[in-house]
């Protein structure tokens, strides 16, 4: 007689893990063992690493979640190596080779391409992407040999550095804004040269205030006695806002949700600069909230657990 299977209990896991992906892992393939070593109930990345990527993938555990989008928006780093010469239908090394040109372009060549590249630019999504078109994936659409037109978008290039050449390899460092595609940035760039290219390598340094100071692979999180107290607070995902103190009787209200006029309580030291900060009882964080005109301080999202 079969009996039926015990579903698993999952712990309340509250932190951040600082990932380094691995190749030919998917985000969500490396979200899912993670969160099964942990035995977490709740997760979520930060955004997605192509399979062929690897790098800095911060998962967020349980309260943590409530503050991933911050980093979805936020700016990040990579180190690229460009295959000038070859371009694939998937602008990287797990595509076909679609073409074949010969690389003679000098390092002059290379920094004036390169100027053109930084700042505002447009760039057209890849048709092998997860952006979706009445519903379904552009990849899909690409795997049936469907090309749909799509509209270009604007993003920015803060940093665009030639690290070195030897050709027919391009090392490059790249800080973007969010929604940028190095590997189409990679065939911009081999178009402008004159000789097409395709990414060979691409790995994520930094996400937001984020690096790799603290990151572990996943085979370290799976030999580890204690996984657990590899992850960082939640509040590391915050770093870059200004904190903000509250009393016991002030928490007591915020965690309500009630707007408090910290102009009036000269035992808070409230930031100069208006916008969003991170609020603490101690050294315990409460939640987000937006500091407005006249130091008025509103609740935007607050830690669950603090308030049992």
């Amino acid at each position: 007689m079969n009996q039926a299977r015990t579903k698993r209990v999952r712990d309340l896991v509250d932190g951040v893990l600082l990932l380094d992906k691995p190749v030919g892992f998917s985000s969500n393939d490396a979200l899912i063992k993670a969160k099964r070593v942990l035995n977490a109930k709740k997760a979520g990345h930060t955004g997605t690493l192509d399979p062929f990527a690897t790098g800095l993938l911060p998962l967020c555990f349980g309260e943590a979640t409530k503050f991933s989008q911050d980093l979805l928006e936020a700016d990040k780093t990579y180190d690229t190596t460009v295959h000038l010469g070859q371009t694939t239908d998937t602008g990287d090394t797990e595509g076909e080779v679609i073409d074949t040109r010969d690389v003679n372009v000098t390092l002059e060549q290379i920094h004036a391409v390169l100027a053109q590249f930084r700042g505002p630019i447009k760039q057209v999504p890849p048709m092998y992407s997860a952006l979706k078109r009445d519903g379904k994936p552009l990849y899909e659409y690409a795997r049936e040999g469907i090309t749909l037109e799509r509209e270009a978008r604007d993003v920015t290039i803060h940093k665009l550095e030639l690290i070195a050449y030897q050709a027919p390899f391009l090392k490059l460092s790249v800080t973007c804004s969010k929604g940028t595609y190095i590997r189409v940035l990679g065939q911009d760039i081999g178009e402008a040269l004159g000789c097409g290219a395709h990414l060979n390598a691409l790995r994520r340094t930094q996400v937001g205030a984020l690096t790799t100071e603290h990151m572990i692979t996943l085979d370290e999180l799976v030999a580890h006695e204690t996984p657990l107290t590899l992850l960082s607070p939640v509040d590391a995902l915050l770093s870059s806002f200004p904190a903000v103190q509250l009393n016991a009787e002030l928490a007591k209200r915020f965690l309500n949700g009630q707007r408090l006029a910290l102009g009036k309580e000269p035992s808070v030291s409230v930031p100069a600069q208006q916008g969003r900060v991170r609020v603490y009882l101690d050294a315990k964080l409460l939640g987000t909230a937006i500091l407005g005109e006249y130091s008025i301080l509103q609740p935007e999202r607050l830690i669950a657990f603090v308030a049992e």
